[in-house]
């Protein structure tokens, strides 16, 4: 049962689950046999917790694998609340941002005297040491060093070109987007619809391209997080229905995923599903490219093959000459994703790479044995934390998305049971079934209402729904709704005007008959 997500546990919470995941993960990798007495005493005292609790903890941590498995449960208590009241947050805040964050460097133990001091003096119950502590680590590290002048700090978390280097598979992914030098038609009227957006991920140390995503819509959380979905993933149902027959071996969740510095990244949901997996996030520092230099060279690689297709808008105004992109567009954004899958399988990672002085496949094949690689222990939890989300109200009909209209019988319970509106999950690349949250906590998967309608993604619903109304307006016939309007207009004022004669005269004619 997924009950609720990593974002919507309150922060306190989420804090101590991250401690404590930290320390067993690090307890496991170091034992491989019996647990001694003496390691069992040191990890109690680093969880601050009793031998019971601390073994009660592995067997969570080992059967769930995430730090969700860890975050306690308090009856009563509501998801999503936060421990702290908003007053002592933003006296915890303030004194980081005033006191801590300086050149002065001062300790924290002043800092927690200086939070403590200030809540007291407005009548607030001081917060414990350790909430102060696990918001100074919700601080990245580098900004932390920079902003107090640590300057061997900045220098240790700060990567040097040419330096990067992983030793393992799956050890650094990076992602990054870039706007693809082609125009792509659409399926139905073959005309020019614009360039598409390429997210693509790549593992350091072995060149290979853990997966990509290829959609119309501007880089966001959404891209990334559909990439890391195609990267952790088995791909080989994906490369059958693109009938595809060579092998593309990557799977698995990486250690640390590199990724833009954008505030969409540092969402709370991106940020604690990557936490909650044991995933690490180092966002790229603004205005310094030398942090994406190996898939930055990966995406020129891939948009140098694209400016051989029917629609390219080549890298520079040179090259293009006069050259009519839009005119020469031909393929659709289906017929895009295929070709560039085609050519990373059947071409990147089978030719040399001059970094590697080797095929990237080859390197992935003899390293891919070294390590387990680690696969989300809850499938269906991993995925349905990345997915987009929309909130929708049960109707008597199911659930009403984009155009589209979803029903499952487990939903049959609830209709009219509940005004509330459900949060509901869905793939933009596989709409054909969406995942609906019924008030009890429980997902259950809804598919199209109407079973006989083939698979389409998010683009292509809305693209339709687009056509369906421009191709309404055009069948409108202004002329024969005016001429309508004047009709019924000239009906109601004959009708008034009548009525009131009617009115008028009926007095009359009653006096004449009482007369009579």
């Amino acid at each position: 049962m997924i009950d609720r997500f990593p974002e919507e546990v309150d922060e306190a919470l989420w804090d101590e689950a991250c401690r404590r995941a930290e320390a067993i993960r690090g307890f496991l990798m170091r034992r491989s046999g019996k647990v001694a007495a003496g390691d069992m005493a040191l990890l109690t005292a680093e969880l601050d917790v009793s031998r019971a609790t601390a073994f009660r903890l592995i067997k969570l941590f080992r059967a769930g694998g995430t730090v969700m498995s860890l975050v306690e449960r308090k009856p009563g208590r509501p998801n999503g609340r936060r421990m702290l009241d908003d007053r002592r947050e933003e006296i915890i805040r303030t004194s980081i941002n005033r006191y801590y964050l300086n050149k002065n460097r001062p300790g924290v133990s002043q800092l927690i005297r200086d939070v403590q001091t200030t809540c007291v003096s407005v009548g607030l119950k001081p917060p414990h040491r350790r909430t102060i502590e696990a918001r100074i680590e919700d601080i990245d590290l580098q900004k932390r060093a920079k902003r107090r002048g640590e300057a061997e700090v900045v220098k240790r978390t700060t990567a040097v070109p040419g330096v990067l280097a992983a030793s393992r598979p799956l050890q650094i992914v990076q992602v990054d987007h870039t706007k693809a030098d082609v125009f792509i038609v659409d399926e139905e009227t073959r005309l020019p619809i614009g360039r598409p957006w390429l997210t693509l991920g790549m593992d350091v140390c072995t060149r290979m391209v853990t997966g990509f995503y290829l959609t119309m819509d501007a880089p966001s959380r959404l891209s990334t997080s559909l990439c890391l979905l195609h990267s952790v993933f088995d791909k080989s149902p994906w490369l059958r229905e693109r009938e595809i027959i060579e092998p593309w071996p990557v799977a698995g969740l990486p250690e640390t995923l590199h990724v833009d510095n954008g505030s969409d990244f540092r969402s709370r949901a991106f940020k604690r599903g990557c936490e909650d997996a044991g995933m690490a996030i180092n966002w790229r520092p603004p205005g310094e490219p030398r942090f994406g230099g190996h898939i930055e060279r990966l995406i020129g690689t891939q948009m140098g093959k694209l400016h051989l297709l029917p629609g390219t808008t080549f890298s520079n105004a040179q090259e293009l000459g006069e050259y009519d992109s839009k005119r020469h567009s031909a393929l659709t954004l289906r017929e895009l994703e295929r070709y560039i899958a085609l050519d990373i399988v059947g071409n990147y990672h089978q030719s040399i790479h001059g970094s590697l002085g080797r095929p990237p496949i080859a390197v992935w094949r003899e390293h891919e044995g070294e390590i387990p690689l680690r696969l989300p222990q809850d499938r269906m939890r991993f995925w349905l934390t990345f997915l987009p989300e929309q909130e929708r109200t049960l109707q008597p009909t199911g659930i009403h998305l984009f155009g589209l209209r979803y029903w499952s019988a487990a939903l049959s319970a609830d209709v009219g049971s509940t005004d509330r509106r459900l949060l509901v999950k869905y793939d933009p690349r596989d709409m054909s079934r969406v995942f609906v949250r019924r008030p009890s906590g429980n997902f259950v998967e809804a598919r199209y209402a109407d079973l006989t309608l083939p698979s389409i993604t998010l683009h292509e619903a809305l693209a339709a729904r687009r056509a369906l109304l421009a191709k309404g307006r055009r069948e409108v016939n202004t002329r024969t709704i005016v001429g309508t309007a004047i009709e019924q207009r000239k009906l109601v004022d004959a009708a008034v005007k009548a009525t009131a004669t009617a009115r008028r005269g009926r007095p009359a004619r009653a006096i004449a008959r009482r007369s009579g």
